[in-house]
């Protein structure tokens, strides 16, 4: 007979509602995810989420950030579209006439400012400054640009017209005098890097949904219970869009950011359902044993609900809490790409978390009766792949910790050599067209190549030019540029400026290598370190990425100090212990560093080009770290928390700590290890995309999960254990009456009751629990 209902949890009283109501709830969630998909898809009016996302520099508030906001509100700021045309004879006259025409007409198009092109420079053919624009400065190459000079918004509806005249009208008038005409732009590079990053999110999701619901068919033996975390998984994608489309609204957001996000979610509801249908069904053969499914009665199906979520519900909510605490720990990172990856972050865990509460076990008691009696209907047998696996490590628990751990430090000794870069172009594939657009740029045309290092100037034309020798003699420049920009802007803050001093110059270095290449940022540190008597703002990508650094190694300790501290408490809540939740934090530090070692080594080293498919850019993305950090540790104490949940239920049966260990990792180690498949199969998915800080992600946090759940999870977490033994249980006097006051002390079923616990032979009787006070 079930427990008074009065009686029952929190959770429990939750799960009769959702099986009472099961379809109101399932309605509500229908009209939920459907309009989640309207809403960001712009189907409703309005911009869609990937209208509004942007793309740039990894930036923090510094030095770098000042100097790019006065520069760009200068008259000489504003941005460029340009076409380039190949294969021309470019002292042809009637190629001259065709280009001045269309430079007439895109100079008569509104937010023009100018138009430069070859032909129209004045002295052209014989004034240097027209070559410029002409690949090598060589005429015979063939190839030139035209150069079209916008004020208007970003990317807004003047650029639109000026790419779709230099499109049309451009093959029009040149294309009879030419081979092949290209046109390129930042805002078309966004635009590419905003597509491939929609692209890559229906391949992550298009590779990741079916599989995984392949892997859950063989694991629960039929289609019906496999559905239903796919299904909460495609409402958690439908939350997520729209979460982060309403963050748009309120939050500069990275086109990288929606990915990110959205295959946390992805992932955290298909573990969620995954647990809470198989606890449901292991309830179902509680509470009606031996009951055919089609002949449970509804008051049954309502009690497996209640007893599922008063379980494993709680299991999922304290995970839950556990990983939205570990992405808050993001929101201390002054970078605002980190902090709207850890605001939307928190609200898909809180979104997987509704889905996994409400949703599932609405699905759980509408399709009971559909279940079957097949295998993975029944609890866990309690001799099995996993239970030998434990009493193997059980057999020499210090050789068996020893020998993980070591093999972990071994996997991180390549994090020591982790170097950061900033990619631009480099994100998107080598064959894509804005890339090569833009690469092409720089080799054939470097008078036009933006600077690598720009420093922002309060100074005078002529203390600029007294300074300009001293620039150019720093090791790895090779020229400097010097352009006086008229009054010193006004209304951006600028801290050091002077007021009513001299107004703006702008200083551009050009080094040897690419913008992020250590002569980058050795320049950027020389030019910071110098004083030539007048303020100076340096920016560039180097010093973007410098302000990054050092923006998070000033707040990363903050972010540690809370991740760590309160998962600590949490766990401390679940376990009464003070040993379990520091070997667990310990034990995720190296798990992690290890997971950083191995992707420093296939892509910073570039072991892993060919079987992934990319181009090593020498490093890491600046912002993947925290990302693998912030992800990883939450999903590492994700299976932490799914284990323990079982090992502590068993122990408050009276089970010996040996044992307890053991028929917990085999009544669990198939949900951890399916739960971890699945996630491996997800971040695996977005690890086949295209974007290089994507497939970046998707790789480290795949390599994390399976070494938590293999590795830690199977062979660290029992060795240790059982080398503790009743030390595992231990804390001070006064934090076990905290615990008794304030902790988690029913861990069993309170519907059903717990079954008779199983010992098996030669383990002897059951002995209580571990004192409160050890030694």
């Amino acid at each position: 007979m079930a427990r008074h209902r009065r009686s029952d949890p929190l959770l429990a009283r939750l799960g009769r509602s959702a099986s009472r109501h099961r379809l109101a709830y399932l309605l509500t969630w229908v009209v939920l995810v459907a309009l989640g998909f309207l809403t960001s898809l712009g189907l409703l009016g309005g911009d869609s989420l990937f209208d509004r996302l942007e793309t740039g520099d990894i930036v923090a508030p510094g030095d770098a950030v000042v100097g790019r906001d006065l520069l760009t509100a200068t008259e000489e700021g504003g941005y460029t579209v340009m076409l380039a045309v190949d294969g021309a004879t470019l002292d042809d006259p009637d190629l001259d006439g065709a280009v001045r025409q269309l430079a007439a007409e895109l100079a008569g198009e509104e937010g023009v400012t100018r138009v430069d092109t070859p032909m129209t420079t004045p002295g052209w053919p014989q004034t240097p400054e027209a070559y410029a624009l002409v690949a090598d400065g060589d005429p015979t190459s063939g190839t030139f640009l035209v150069v079209v000079h916008l004020a208007d918004e970003f990317g807004g509806p003047a650029h639109d017209r000026v790419v779709e005249l230099l499109g049309e009208r451009g093959t029009e008038l040149l294309g009879p005098h030419a081979e092949e005409l290209t046109v390129g732009g930042a805002a078309l590079l966004v635009d590419d890097i905003v597509g491939q990053t929609q692209a890559d999110l229906q391949t992550g999701e298009g590779i990741a949904l079916p599989i995984s619901l392949l892997v859950m068919v063989f694991v629960f033996g039929g289609l019906v219970a496999a559905g239903m975390p796919v299904v909460g998984a495609i409402a958690s994608i439908s939350g997520g869009l729209a979460i982060l489309w309403g963050f748009s609204y309120v939050l500069e957001l990275d086109a990288t950011v929606v990915n990110i996000v959205t295959v946390m979610g992805l992932g955290l509801c298909i573990d969620y359902g995954l647990l809470i249908v198989s606890r449901f069904r292991e309830e179902v053969a509680r509470v009606a044993p031996g009951v055919a499914h089609r002949d449970l009665t509804d008051q049954q199906v309502e009690d497996a609900v209640a007893g599922a979520l008063a379980t494993a519900g709680r299991t999922v909510l304290f995970s839950g809490l556990i990983v939205g605490i570990s992405l808050s720990g993001l929101l201390a990172i002054e970078a605002p790409i980190m902090r709207a990856i850890g605001a939307a972050g928190v609200s898909v865990v809180v979104v997987a978390l509704l889905v996994a509460l409400t949703m599932v076990p609405a699905l759980c008691s509408l399709g009971a009766r559909r279940l079957g009696r097949r295998r993975g209907a029944e609890a866990a047998p309690d001799h099995g792949v996993f239970s030998r696996i434990a009493r193997g490590v059980q057999a020499r628990p210090a050789l068996a910790t020893l020998l993980t751990v070591a093999l972990l430090l071994f996997l991180a000794v390549p994090a020591l050599g982790l170097r950061l870069t900033s990619s631009g172009t480099e994100l998107l594939p080598p064959g894509a067209e804005q890339r090569q657009f833009f690469e092409r740029l720089d080799t054939e045309f470097p008078a036009l190549a933006t600077p690598d290092v720009l420093v922002a100037a309060q100074a005078t034309p002529e203390q600029a030019a007294a300074w300009e020798p001293e620039l150019a003699a720093l090791p790895g420049v090779e020229s400097v540029t010097v352009q006086d920009l008229g009054d010193f802007p006004a209304d951006v803050a600028a801290p050091g400026a002077t007021e009513g001093g001299p107004g703006l110059v702008s200083i551009g270095l050009h080094t040897t290598g690419s913008a992020t290449d250590d002569p980058a940022r050795e320049v950027v540190q020389a030019v910071r370190d110098s004083d030539p008597g007048f303020p100076t703002w340096v920016t560039g990508q180097a010093a973007s990425l410098a302000d990054f650094t050092r923006s998070v190694l000033d707040r990363a300790p903050f972010a540690a100090v809370w991740i760590a501290g309160a998962t600590f408490v949490l766990l401390f809540l679940l376990t009464g212990s003070v040993v379990i939740p520091a070997k667990a934090l310990v034990l995720n530090v190296v798990s992690l560093g290890a997971s950083l070692g191995i992707l420093v080594w296939a892509f910073q080293h570039g072991h892993g080009e060919s079987l992934l498919g990319f181009e090593s850019t020498g490093g890491i993305e600046s912002v993947i770290p925290l990302l693998v950090l912030a992800f990883g540790f939450g999903l590492s104490m994700d299976y932490e928390v799914f284990l323990l949940a079982r090992i502590i239920e068993l122990h408050e049966q009276g089970l010996d700590d040996d044992t307890a260990v053991r028929l917990g990792l085999q009544r669990s180690g198939r949900i951890i290890t399916s739960a971890a498949l699945i996630m491996v199969i997800v971040f695996a998915g977005f690890a086949a995309g295209q974007m290089l800080v994507i497939k970046q992600t998707g790789f480290a946090l795949a390599v994390a999960v399976a070494i938590d759940a293999t590795i830690v999870r199977m062979l660290v977490v029992p060795a240790s254990m059982t080398l503790l033994g009743r030390w595992n249980w231990w804390a001070p006097a006064w934090l076990k009456r905290v615990h008794r006051r304030y902790g988690i002390t029913e861990h069993s079923s309170p519907i059903t009751g717990p079954p008779p616990a199983t010992v098996p032979p030669g383990t002897g009787p059951p002995t209580p629990s571990a004192p409160a006070e050890v030694g």
